[in-house]
């Protein structure tokens, strides 16, 4: 079971890998096959608002299966 903190960091961890896969994907795929062309300046910002959403995406659902989990372990006739 992982505390607030921890899932925090996990996700901060998994989405800022996210973040350099984004950057490097946008950079040497999107822009050449769809020919979209934009400053490093605006790629970094697109790529970060993504992350954010990320992270705040991944926490709430990592928070609310630990809650499930805790739950279900306290309802368990063993454990309650």
């Amino acid at each position: 079971m992982q505390g607030k903190l921890e899932s925090l960091v996990e996700q901060l961890l998994n989405v800022g890998s996210g973040f350099v896969v984004a950057l490097i994907v946008w950079t040497y795929m999107v822009t050449p096959i769809w020919d979209i062309e934009v400053t490093m300046l605006d790629n970094l910002a697109i790529t970060g608002l993504f992350t954010v959403v990320s992270v705040v995406r991944g926490y709430v659902w990592r928070r609310m299966f630990n809650r499930r989990a805790v739950r279900r372990y306290s309802e368990c006739p063993h454990h309650g």
